[in-house]
Parts: structure tokens; C-alpha cells; sequence
């Protein structure tokens, strides 16, 4: 059962203009530090940091909230499952968040889906409630 779907679009040249004006200050109050070891080092910088500012805003938008009621940037963290597939850790008020709305024996899966076609970005975010095995 679906509990949650979030998407959002962003401009990769925004993105770009921000890191150019606000550098570290930005990455390091929007991005975890896994996060921003992983884009520091891709040649495309600034899309791969778009992408996951989007998957951050989408997956706010499937946990209901937005980034209010103790959901902050960092909580909402971007990582890779063993084969390479992107999905989102969550810690802090996002997590708990995810508590408030999964139903009771149920488990939940996130799925992420993340592109850019320069100069815009995008991901998708689903939250499935699956039975406890």
C-alpha cells in the first residue's frame, strides 16, 4: 500500500548559482556528509547535488510535512543500496515522521527515482507499506 509519493523538479542552474555564491555553507546545511563526499568527487558537481536536493524535497512532500514539524534537510539522505539503486535514509524528525504514518505491522519500503536532462533535475519519491515478514 502506497503511503506516500512526492516528486519535484529543480533547475540545475540554480543550483550551480548557489553553490558558486554560498559554497560549504550550503552543502553543509542542506546535504549529509555522505551525500556531499559523493558529489564533491562526480564531475557534473552541481547536477549531482540538484538531483538530491530534489529527491530531499520529494520525499518531504511523501512524508506530508515539507521540511516543518522537525523535518529538517539532513534528516532526508540520499544513499545507494549495494547494487547502485538510490533510496533515502531517514533520521531525526524525518524519521519519525515515517513512524507516525506506517501503519501498525507493517514495514516500509522507499523507492527513489532520480534524472537530469541539463538544465533541469528530477526525482521521485514512494513510500510502500509492505507486511512484516
Amino acid at each position: 500500500m502506497i503511503i506516500g509519493l512526492g516528486s519535484d523538479l529543480i533547475d540545475i542552474r540554480r543550483v550551480e548559482k548557489t553553490l558558486a555564491r554560498f559554497g560549504d555553507r550550503f552543502t553543509h546545511r542542506v546535504f549529509t556528509e555522505l551525500e556531499r563526499a559523493k558529489s564533491d568527487r562526480r564531475y557534473a558537481r552541481a547536477e549531482s547535488y540538484a538531483r538530491r536536493y530534489a529527491a530531499k524535497e520529494a520525499c518531504a512532500k511523501a512524508l506530508g510535512t515539507g521540511f516543518r514539524d522537525g523535518v529538517f534537510w539532513r534528516d532526508i539522505g540520499v544513499v545507494n543500496r549495494p547494487g547502485g539503486q538510490p533510496t533515502i535514509a531517514l533520521t531525526g524528525g524525518a524519521a519519525r515522521r515515517l513512524a507516525e504514518i506506517t501503519p501498525p505491522g507493517k514495514t516500509v519500503r522507499i523507492d527513489v527515482s532520480l534524472t537530469d536532462e541539463p538544465p533541469m533535475a528530477q526525482a521521485i519519491v514512494i513510500l510502500t507499506a509492505l507486511d512484516t515478514p
